[in-house]
């Protein structure tokens, strides 16, 4: 599969993809580090073309248990956002927005996920920024929405939609890390395959 993205993809075309996500994720991981008032780190983001069915192990494995937000972007490169943490991560972050000692929560309230959720925004809204910025293509996130299971179960119903375009998945991945190891995640945009050429367009790679 990995010749499959050489031949799609020419270096320079995933050099641009690989900046606008390091922009994007750079302004996310300052967004979270100002929230949650620790310094979160970012890993350079990995740009690639992936078999759909291989997206959840990206995560751990198809039965490794993450909360998923997800986010459906609108515009003129309409796609897909997803964060993905993993349970304990998750509840980790919980007890920091609400001020509670670490491994306080055992499960997500209402209230919790609303604040996961409300991240979701705020990562997605520098994220989007940034893009804006770059390419000059405006896109609005939806409402996100938030579930708990299996990292398999949770990819199959963000990426069924992309099933009906194609077996293959464009991911730009980056994977947020905090100073005390209690954080990590993994922020995946998911251009709809169309998107693909307004994106190229719009930083001038052919």
């Amino acid at each position: 599969m990995a010749e499959k993205s050489e031949l799609d993809f020419s270096p320079n075309q995933l050099d641009a993809l690989r900046e606008i996500g390091n922009v994007g994720a750079g302004n996310s991981a300052t967004a979270l580090s100002q929230v949650i008032n620790r310094r979160i780190d970012m890993n350079v983001p990995k740009v690639d073309l992936v078999p759909i069915t291989d997206v959840p192990d990206l995560v751990g494995g198809p039965d490794a248990i993450v909360v998923g937000i997800f986010l459906r972007v609108y515009g003129k490169a309409p796609g897909n956002i997803l964060f993905l943490l993993p349970q304990h991560s998750a509840f980790y972050l919980v007890d920091t927005l609400m001020g509670r000692p670490p491994g306080t929560t055992q499960q997500l309230d209402f209230m919790d996920e609303s604040a996961l959720m409300e991240i979701g925004n705020i990562l997605s809204g520098a994220y989007l920024n940034a893009f804006f910025t770059f390419t000059g293509l405006a896109m609005l996130p939806s409402i996100p929405a938030l579930a708990m299971d299996m990292a398999g179960a949770i990819l199959n119903v963000v990426l069924v939609q992309l099933g009906q375009m194609g077996d293959q998945a464009l991911v730009i991945e980056t994977e947020f890390l905090s100073e005390d190891d209690g954080i990590n995640g993994h922020f995946f945009l998911v251009p709809d395959p169309g998107s693909l050429g307004t994106i190229m367009n719009a930083v001038g790679v052919d």
